[in-house]
């Protein structure tokens, strides 16, 4: 633990333990969307699920990453990860995003993947609400991954005819926002 940092972050008003807690949980949901993405794009077969396997990569990539970078900032607040990997996954901030019943329904899957999105944008700007102008290092973390978080909402609701996204599928390198924390 960086015990300056919490002490920090503390004298700031904010109550490390539940800031802990709510970092804890999205890790949590990270690791668990890894997992689900990995089965909800091999699933995507098909014309239309082809399609949407790479945008379902980038996204399922960078939710590794978010969880990748969650960690270090969760144990420099005297936090720690849970030893029993169930007991994590029970405890995701976000419900799992399961395999629909009709597994090659490329719409199904797509209201699955948005729905995971929309839980993520909503715990991220909540920790940057509780954050902002009080725990810098922890507010810019989990802005960045805001970011890439509403990217991925943008990409897969736009498939779902909500509109245009305006967000381009990315090429090269992932988690531009989140990279700067994985170094």
């Amino acid at each position: 633990m960086a015990r300056v940092t919490r002490e920090m972050v503390e004298n700031s008003g904010i109550d490390v333990d539940e800031l802990v807690e709510l970092l804890v949980k999205n890790a949590a949901a990270e690791l668990t969307t890894f997992y689900y993405y990995t089965i909800l794009r091999a699933n995507l077969i098909g014309l239309d699920g082809e399609g949407l396997k790479e945008i379902a990569e980038a996204a399922r990539i960078e939710d590794r990453n978010h969880f990748e970078a969650l960690v270090p900032r969760i144990y420099e607040l005297g936090g720690e990860l849970p030893g029993d990997m169930k007991e994590f996954h029970d405890i995701s901030g976000c419900p799992p995003a399961y395999l629909p019943a009709k597994t090659n329904d490329t719409m199904e899957i797509l209201e699955v993947l948005v729905a995971a999105e929309r839980c993520a944008v909503r715990q991220y700007t909540h920790i940057c609400n509780i954050t902002a102008g009080k725990d810098h290092r922890t507010y810019d973390l989990a802005l960045s991954i805001l970011h890439e978080e509403i990217q991925h909402e943008s990409w897969f609701s736009e498939f779902l005819g909500e509109g245009p996204s305006g967000h381009f599928m990315r090429r090269g390198e992932t988690s531009p926002f989140v990279r700067k924390f994985m170094e």
